[in-house]
């Protein structure tokens, strides 16, 4: 077990989803993904074609979306096989990254087209 005053500062900010996000939406596949589904919804297959970019790149990218929390699963479709595909969804629809002093701060703004929340 790590005691949180024995971690340095590279340690400690493992620990910061502030962090983490802002690690994430410093990769430009990241944003790309995340906002080719804000104004609609979309599986997995579709933004890789839209994107060109890979299936596998497109699912790790939206696995960590999902993780911190920045992306949802808005409705499932089925397939004409009959498989039940993941339509996703962006929860934010804007970001602002602030660096002042030694800290940046996050504002995150809340995506409401089409969300499960906004009928």
């Amino acid at each position: 077990m790590i005691l949180m005053s024995n971690l340095n500062i590279i340690q400690l900010s493992e620990f910061d989803i502030t962090q983490k996000i802002i690690e994430s939406l410093s990769n430009v596949c990241v944003r790309a993904v995340l906002f080719s589904i804000k104004n609609e919804s979309k599986d997995a297959s579709k933004i890789a074609d839209e994107l060109k970019i890979s299936l596998s790149t497109v699912y790790k990218t939206l696995c960590t979306l999902e993780d911190l929390a920045l992306v949802e699963v808005d409705k499932y479709v089925i397939s004409p096989e009959g498989k039940k595909i993941k339509q996703y969804h962006s929860r934010i629809a804007k970001v602002e990254i602030i660096l002042e002093d030694s800290e940046p701060s996050l504002n995150l703004y809340p995506n409401l087209i089409n969300s499960k929340s906004n009928p």
